[in-house]
């Protein structure tokens, strides 16, 4: 397989290829800033150059062709369970008035709607993550079958290890296809307790934990912009009427902004409210959660795995929360064994070098956004050790980091940062976490049908968020430079 941390995939010619080169892929190459609008407003030229994306939002060739099988003359996604695809046919009657039918082939159940139903099942796939993994379908078109015992072994261990980061007990880990059917489902158990009440969303957050919200919930309130709002701004706005919980990203993503927990928490367990936490950008290798986060959830497709080529999510039951009790039976409730064994393998055997990984992130992350801040060419840099430095140092372990996610914006970006974005000699697609360093023009990407949104919370459509990954620090540093050397 190719090296991306020598030969990274940048070129123009390369637009639309799988990133790593793998049929389980889970990035594809936009290697110019032209290339992500073109694939943002479906233009023919460039969706017809897209060999792979992000699962939620691409479905993979092996799970179409599944969908295909179960249902040839309609519009058809496969789920991995009976109830998954339940919720989704009846996601689909809902919101589009749609017909929505169930079809089986095998232990796969699929969703068949007409085409005015199209639009509501890809939403639902997309938002509740509950998906047919490229590995599954893999196995389920070459008539493969599980051994349950061996399955629940490899599952197993990998929740004892998940339970060692994140010290709770081994039942406090509940295994999820992606990590936003992890956030689905903790919405769901949160609402299954404390029925008919909102959530709140604290932060401007990666863009389908919001949506996830607003979609299956009842009710959001929304507080975008974290580092703007004081703690009394925020409790105002929360006691307007009572909530199922609170979901907070720490850092936030792409602002990698984050609220002072340590003041929140007391206050929101005074009120008994939920504390959900999404740690996948810090990791339990750099921040402490155990005094304030109630659930953590996180994405195993990320840095757990490190690859780009396996998709999967977890949620952690905080033992020492006061809510643990009620928490864990709504929890078990609702939960499904869905994380398929292929990619519980991959997972189990990569967790094992995670620590070790991120510790070079974290080295990696650092030098290059100190760097990137002292650039003339740059305007803003954000990162944890600058933004909420520190409602972020009261989470961070002794011995942690601050990550390797960053974003930076140009100076004069209508001018340059499609010029400095195309000259990046690194791989440019979606995701985050990989070995090797990953850039997109991130706004773009998640809110383009939104821009103007965006920016009154914050997030410049210019703006350029940078996963960086574990190639030498200087010189991956040096190709940052060459790019920014052309910003006039």
């Amino acid at each position: 397989m190719r090296d991306l941390l020598k030969d990274p995939m940048w070129r123009p010619e390369e637009m639309g290829r799988p990133i790593p080169e793998s049929v389980h892929a889970v990035s594809v190459a936009l290697p110019t800033w032209a290339d992500v609008v073109g694939y943002e407003e479906k233009r023919p030229e460039a969706v017809a150059r897209m060999r792979s994306g992000y699962p939620r939002f691409v479905v993979h060739p092996l799970v179409a062709a599944i969908g295909k099988r179960m249902a040839p003359q309609g519009v058809c996604l496969p789920f991995p369970s009976m109830h998954a695809a339940e919720m989704g046919a009846a996601y689909v009657s809902r919101r589009s008035g749609a017909e929505a039918q169930i079809v089986r082939d095998g232990d796969l159940c699929g969703v068949v709607t007409t085409p005015e139903g199209a639009g509501a099942l890809r939403a639902y796939w997309q938002h509740a993550g509950l998906i047919v993994s490229s590995r599954q379908a893999e196995a389920h078109l070459a008539g493969k079958s599980v051994n349950p015992s061996a399955a629940e072994f490899v599952r197993a261990s990998l929740r004892r290890q998940l339970a060692g980061f994140y010290r709770c007990g081994a039942d406090d880990v509940f295994l999820y296809p992606t990590g936003m059917a992890a956030i689905f489902d903790v919405l769901r158990a949160v609402n299954a307790w404390k029925p008919a009440r909102a959530t709140a969303q604290l932060g401007f957050p990666y863009v389908d934990s919001l949506k996830v919200q607003q979609q299956f919930g009842a009710g959001v309130v929304f507080i975008p912009c974290s580092s703007g709002v004081g703690l009394e701004a925020v409790q105002t706005q929360l006691e307007k009427q009572p909530l199922a919980a609170c979901f907070t990203e720490l850092p936030g993503n792409p602002l990698l902004e984050c609220l002072d927990l340590t003041k929140l928490a007391p206050w929101l367990r005074a009120r008994e409210i939920p504390l959900v936490v999404d740690d996948v950008v810090a990791t339990p290798i750099n921040v402490n959660l155990d005094a304030h986060a109630d659930v953590i959830v996180t994405s195993l497709t990320k840095y757990f795995a490190g690859t780009g080529d396996v998709m999967g999510g977890a949620a952690m039951l905080n033992p020492r929360a006061p809510f643990y009790g009620p928490l864990k039976k709504a929890l078990r409730a609702v939960h499904e064994e869905l994380l398929w064994i292929g990619d519980a393998e991959v997972l189990d055997r990569q967790a094992r070098g995670f620590p070790e990984r991120m510790r070079g992130h974290n080295a990696g992350g650092l030098y290059i956004a100190e760097r990137l801040k002292a650039h003339p060419a740059v305007e803003k840099v954000w990162y944890p050790k600058w933004q909420s430095a520190s409602a972020y140092e009261a989470v961070r372990r002794p011995e942690g980091g601050y990550g390797n996610l960053l974003s930076f914006v140009v100076k004069r970006p209508e001018k340059n940062a499609a010029r400095v974005y195309d000259a990046l000699e690194i791989c440019k697609g979606p995701t985050l976490g990989t070995i090797f360093t990953l850039a997109c023009p991130f706004t773009l990407l998640a809110h383009y049908g939104e821009l103007e949104w965006a920016e009154s919370c914050g997030v410049s459509r210019w703006l350029v968020r940078v996963s960086v990954g574990l190639e030498d620090p200087e010189e991956l540093w040096q190709r940052f430079a060459k790019a920014l050397a052309l910003a006039g």
